[in-house]
Formats: C-alpha cells, sequence, structure tokens
C-alpha cells in the first residue's frame, strides 16, 4: 500500500496488456511486440477475457488496481471491428479515456520478421510525429493518439541522457489531405515504424547517421474513442506543490531567447552630483552657500542705499 501511495514524482507507468474473447493471431503479435517494447515496466495476461471496454470497463478498472497498471492494451477482433487494439489509461484505478486503434493486416510485419540487430531492454526511444493532424488545436482523434503514444513509450523520466543510449527511434506519420483541397472520406490512416539508429565516420567532426527498419511495421486506421471527464483531467493533470518552477520577478526572455532583467534603485538627488570639469564652469561663493537669488537682490539694492 505504501508502493502505492501517490508522490511528487510518480513511478513509471506500467501498461498491462490482455486480449479479449475473440482475438486475431495478428492482434495477438501486435500485443507481443508492444509489451517486448514496454519492457520492463509491461504485464501480460495469457488468458481470454470476455471484455467490452467501451460498453462496460469495471474489469479493466479491477486489473488496473489488481496490477497497479495505470495504462491497458486490450487486443480483440470482431466482424464489425476486426484487428482492434484499444489504449486505455486510468486514474485512481478509473477509467481516464480511450482510443480504438484498427490493425491493418496487409501491411502488418512483425518484429521478427527483419532479420537484422535489436535495441537493448529499457532504452528509451526518440519518437517523431510527423503530420499536421498531430498538431490540430482542437482536441481529436489524433491529438489523443499522440498523447496515449508518448505516454507509452516514453519511459523512466531522467535529467540527463546518454547520447549511445540513444539506438532506435519510432516514428507516426499521418498522410495530409487531398491536393484538391478537400477533406478525404476516409479518415488517413497512422504509420508507425521503428528505425535502428547507426552512425559510421564520414571523416569529419560529425558521423554519419543512417537508419535501419527493425520493426514492427503498424498501420492504424483510427476508430472510437472516449475522451476524459473534465473534472478527473484536471486533477490528473494537477502538478504537486514544490516542482513547477517559480517565475523569476523582473526576469523576462525576448523573442530571441535572451534574458533581460529590469533593476530597480532608489530615488538620486540630482543636486548633489558633481558636475564640475573646468574652472570656467567653477561655481560662485554665492551658490556654494546656497544663497538664493532674492537675497542677491536685496543686498545690491542695501549697497546702492548707502551711497
Amino acid at each position: 500500500m505504501a508502493a502505492r501511495e501517490p508522490k511528487a514524482i510518480e513511478n513509471p507507468k506500467t501498461c498491462l496488456v490482455l486480449r479479449g474473447g475473440n482475438c486475431s493471431q495478428i492482434v495477438q503479435d501486435a500485443l507481443n511486440d508492444l509489451y517486448s517494447m514496454h519492457q520492463p515496466h509491461a504485464k501480460k495476461f495469457s488468458k481470454k477475457n470476455h471484455i467490452h471496454p467501451f460498453e462496460d470497463a469495471t474489469s479493466l478498472e479491477f486489473f488496473s488496481e489488481k496490477n497497479d497498471a495505470s495504462m491497458l492494451l486490450f487486443g480483440s477482433s470482431q466482424k464489425k471491428r476486426p484487428h482492434a487494439i484499444t489504449l486505455v489509461r486510468t486514474f485512481g484505478y478509473k477509467l481516464l479515456d480511450m482510443l480504438e486503434l484498427h490493425l491493418d493486416p496487409e501491411t502488418f510485419r512483425a518484429m521478427s520478421q527483419f532479420k537484422n540487430k535489436k535495441f537493448s531492454i529499457g532504452l528509451r526511444p526518440m519518437l517523431l510525429f510527423a503530420g499536421t493532424a498531430f498538431e490540430s488545436p482542437v482536441a481529436n482523434e489524433y491529438t489523443l493518439a499522440k498523447s496515449f503514444l508518448t505516454d507509452f513509450f516514453k519511459g523512466e523520466p531522467a535529467d540527463k541522457i546518454d547520447v549511445e543510449g540513444l539506438q532506435y527511434i519510432v516514428s507516426f506519420a499521418v498522410e495530409e489531405s487531398s491536393s484538391n483541397g478537400e477533406v478525404e472520406a476516409a479518415k488517413p490512416q497512422i504509420h508507425m515504424r521503428v528505425y535502428l539508429i547507426r552512425t559510421r565516420r564520414s571523416g569529419q567532426r560529425l558521423p554519419r547517421v543512417e537508419v535501419d527498419e527493425i520493426g514492427p511495421r503498424m498501420d492504424f486506421r483510427v476508430g472510437r474513442m472516449r475522451v476524459p471527464d473534465e473534472a478527473m483531467l484536471k486533477e490528473a493533470m494537477k502538478t504537486p506543490r514544490g516542482l513547477e518552477e517559480r517565475a523569476k520577478k523582473n526576469i523576462s526572455t525576448d523573442t530571441i531567447g535572451d534574458k533581460l532583467g529590469r533593476i530597480h534603485i532608489g530615488k538620486q538627488d540630482l543636486g548633489t552630483m558633481q558636475t564640475r570639469k573646468m574652472k570656467g564652469l567653477k561655481r560662485s561663493r554665492l551658490d556654494d552657500e546656497e544663497v538664493g537669488v532674492e537675497d542677491v537682490a536685496e543686498e545690491e539694492a542695501a549697497k546702492r542705499s548707502k551711497q
């Protein structure tokens, strides 16, 4: 129970992989590859589970609490929705949001079908999201997919990363709309590709970088989704005290990125400033004695009366 208590910096998210009563072999192979890519923070069920996530998610919430898993991958295959992989997130072991992705069986290639070197377990990948659909200002299926996939592949938090540990990259690309400006009837697919990074000698200071596809190769078509409740999402996105960076007063950053500071000083008395630089600008004796103009006029009038 102490390990499951809320922390200022949470542990890496554990992902639970399970399948429904009907699940095609293609979906099972895809789940196995995703399970291996999420190691060591992943658990997998081998038995069938007759669950319909969008109809009743109580079983998923039960499995989430029992296994302390905040992410779930549920694979199923039906006549109406074949080769479906449902991504589920929970907060406080309660359902937060869901997204259904339909795998294309014709273009799917498992990791075992690529006969080349693989990456080491536990390394964090670099993520690439290509396509304007991921950057939409209005929340949709693609922005939700980007949030899910980032949570799934981000791994353990780290302040510093060794360059040698960046061994592979996961790319997600979405096709753009048609050239005539009209939106296509079918929503564009999400193309997932995984590449191993290799550095070669280039004869210069920087090495030449090459990439080799290592799998898995998956093409997804977005399906149903369930957006999070506003109150629950606000609670889930709350930052604990002490972690947020305090805004520094009187310091700003311009468009170039340079820091600008504002300095406050006390009120200056300009009358005491040293301004004499030469004998011609030297003040008279009356100025040194701080005698006013009226006093000087009275003295001159008195001298004239005596004469």
